[in-house]
């Protein structure tokens, strides 16, 4: 299971990254349709503040913040997915 969150106020670019976010979830998806995972659009401030953070956009994957004051690649969010599903996988 992925839980992912983008946090940020609703701008151009938290929206791009939540763009990309869902891009690479539908890639995964592609490759297992079993895939469960859900997304998130983090926009309260408090909330956001719970995160070590300095800018958003921010993305967070199972918890884990793993990019935050940029737009990432669809690729490098697939990784990072991979990533939190292995880990997953481990831990059971």
């Amino acid at each position: 299971m992925l839980n992912v969150e983008v946090l940020g106020a609703g701008c151009k670019k938290c929206n791009q990254v939540e763009q990309q976010a869902v891009a690479a979830l539908e890639a995964l998806a592609e490759e297992d349709p079993s895939l469960e995972a859900t997304i998130q659009h983090v926009t309260d401030y408090g909330e956001i503040m719970k995160y070590p953070i300095m800018f958003t956009p921010a993305l967070v994957v199972n918890g884990q913040v793993v990019c935050a004051g940029r737009i990432p690649m669809v690729d490098e969010v697939t990784g990072w997915l991979r990533e939190a599903l292995d880990g997953a996988g481990e831990e059971r």
